[in-house]
């Protein structure tokens, strides 16, 4: 047996990111499995065509190999960030240099960061990260070094025509005082698809700003890449927003490159644990999306082809669940963004943990909605109502989850 540490011990467990990324993996492993519950980007042709266009000419100037041979600074590739903070001047007039941007292992460990060093114990109090409303990603569940680090809100549920309904910020009962150090909200929401609006955007940014505390951004999905939004919003930044970004649902997943976005101070903070924990981040996925931006062919790229993929495949999906299931207990959010679709099944009878197993038994993994509510002391009756559906899959693995998932919806109610 491990002779751990506390800090050993938080992570002994079994975790709902551990759960999926196993799912994951199994599924793919396992012939026949249709994989409607994991995170992972469409394969999509077109956008694979470019990436091993432009993964060969950099091989042949000898680029690739430059990068893999040679460590960079723990801010990350210096040519990467200035060809960023240029982008950036110059498509929305932020007032930025290469020294408000710092390069990551990805996301989830710019969260781990974050989250553990805006909160948790300090002088002799515990501050915590507030998400203003979930459900919301199920990787910031446990990424707190102590426990109790998140508290949230629930959302406001509108319900909309044609059996959709829509997430809102419940700002009259939003709760901020002096024991919380971050807010943390990801636009779009993974799971449920949810896009806060420019004005949400604003709110949130002024509830911080009149706490003294940053407004961390988690823009994986959003704009301006890969740009899986289907409304018109605006990026949102300034000296006291934190925006996390990230290659993976640009389609390099296992390039392990994320972005942060902030003052100069929290770049240099970020940069130095950085240095501490990793040395320096991967350049692999920041050379290729460097030619990109160079190439002026990133935008085209998210704009006229990743996003409509994405859209046509949502509704695609809004279809066949419609299609398969002539029930109005289903009740479907609102699709906006990201790549996933967020199910309420009204009155099922049995928990949606439950429901996952019966469903991953039959050949279908999805993702039960009990994982999506960080910071909740118990699982409500409506987080165990609901599941996560992975949209990306051929029509043909759509059509097969979808009926597997509507034969046990009917059998439960």
């Amino acid at each position: 047996m491990m002779n751990l540490s506390d800090f050993g011990k938080r992570f002994q467990g079994y975790s709902g990111i551990t759960h999926l990324m196993d799912d994951l993996a199994e599924g793919l492993a396992k012939p026949g499995v249709v994989m409607l519950g994991g995170g992972n980007p469409a394969h999509i042709p077109e956008v694979a065509s470019v990436f091993e266009a432009l993964i060969g000419e950099l091989h042949k100037s000898g680029k690739l190999f430059a990068t893999l041979a040679n460590y960079d600074g723990p801010q990350g590739k210096t040519l990467f960030l200035e060809t960023l903070a240029q982008f950036f001047q110059q498509q929305y007039g932020w007032d930025i240099s290469s020294k408000n941007i710092a390069l990551t292992h990805g996301s989830q460990s710019s969260f781990f960061i974050l989250f553990n060093s805006f909160a948790g114990i300090s002088a002799a109090q515990q501050r915590r990260v507030l998400i203003p409303l979930v459900p919301e990603y199920i990787g910031y569940s446990d990424v707190g070094i102590e426990d109790g680090l998140i508290v949230s809100q629930e959302a406001r549920i509108e319900m909309l025509a044609d059996g959709f309904f829509k997430y809102k910020v419940d700002f009259e009962n939003l709760q901020v005082d002096d024991s919380i150090g971050l807010i943390c909200v990801s636009r779009p929401t993974n799971p449920s698809g949810n896009v806060l609006t420019d004005d949400e955007c604003r709110q949130l940014d002024l509830t911080a700003r009149s706490n003294n505390l940053p407004l961390m951004i988690d823009s994986a999905y959003g704009t301006p890449f890969p740009n899986i939004i289907f409304n018109q919003v605006t990026p949102f930044w300034n000296e006291n927003c934190i925006v996390c970004m990230s290659l993976s649902k640009l389609g390099l997943p296992g390039a392990r490159s994320g972005i942060v976005i902030a003052n100069e101070e929290v770049i240099r903070y970020f940069s130095n644990m950085t240095a501490v924990t990793s040395l320096a981040p991967s350049g692999f996925g920041a050379e290729i999306v460097n030619q990109l931006i160079l190439d002026d062919a990133l935008l085209p790229l998210c704009n006229d082809v990743i996003q409509p993929f994405y859209k046509r495949r949502s509704s695609l999906a809004v279809r066949l669940l419609r299609d398969a299931i002539d029930d109005p207990r289903l009740h479907i959010h609102k699709p906006e963004g990201s790549m996933f679709l967020w199910l309420w099944f009204e009155g099922l009878g049995v928990t949606t943990s439950e429901l996952y197993q019966r469903l991953k038994q039959k050949g279908l993994l999805v993702v039960p909605g009990k994982y999506f509510f960080p910071g909740q002391l118990t699982v409500s009756d409506h987080a165990e109502s609901c599941v996560r559906m992975n949209y990306v899959q051929s029509e043909q693995e759509l059509a097969k989850g979808i009926e597997i998932l509507a034969n046990e919806l009917r059998a439960c109610w």
